[in-house]
């Protein structure tokens, strides 16, 4: 029997907001004494932990939940025209139409997630958004999901474009598809060990047949 349940992670692996994350970040870097991210620099810091960028643009514990809501309070300001990655929305709707039950879990806020999916209609394609201002207590978060949806980690399987979200999914102890398109590089995401790697929405359908 397939593992009937799959939650993806929201920005990078859904919606394409990396560069508008960074413009955000590099506009409010100053009044946190942060050093902001060059442009030309994106593809190295792609090749980053979260918590070596964060380390390296001296983005301490103690400034991290204030630039995580300030970033999201200037999201909400584009997120209706921040694009979706690319043919993300046919490959979702296959899995819908497959009998998968499809969930979100991300940093980001659940409005900003409604009014995305609402713009790209995609509202109906998923069962649950659950949103949580943890960085890096994402296996918190997944565990607290799964009981909160009575969902065994013998019957879900995680998808996400950051090397975080593998360690976190280890953590708990349940499979990963990472994704390439997204915030970490392929070469990055291999490192870490995923249960899979995919380079192409396509591959979602085939590669949870898999499990």
């Amino acid at each position: 029997m397939y593992k009937k349940n799959v939650i993806f992670d929201f920005d990078g692996t859904i919606a394409d907001t990396l560069d508008a994350a960074v413009n955000i970040y590099n506009a409010i870097a100053p009044k946190y004494h942060c050093k902001p991210v060059k442009m030309e620099d994106k593809d190295i810091l792609r090749g980053k932990r979260p918590q070596d960028f964060f380390k390296d643009y001296g983005v301490t514990s103690f400034k991290l939940p204030f630039l995580l809501i300030h970033i999201r309070g200037e999201l909400k300001k584009h997120i209706i025209n921040t694009p979706l990655v690319k043919d993300i929305s046919i490959a979702l709707k296959d899995l819908k139409d497959a009998g998968y039950n499809l969930g979100i879990l991300t940093s980001n806020s659940k409005e900003n997630v409604d009014m995305f999916l609402f713009a790209n209609k995609l509202t109906e394609i998923f069962d649950f958004i659950y949103s949580s201002k943890n960085v890096f207590g994402k296996d918190k978060d997944i565990l607290h999901l799964l009981k909160n949806r009575n969902i065994k980690k013998d019957n879900v399987v995680y998808v996400g474009d950051e090397t975080r979200d593998i360690e976190a999914a280890k953590r708990v102890g349940i499979p990963i598809i990472a994704v390439s398109w997204g915030f970490n590089t392929r070469e990055i995401l291999v490192a870490q060990g995923p249960s899979y790697i995919i380079d192409e929405p396509g591959e979602l359908l085939n590669c949870l047949s898999r499990f």
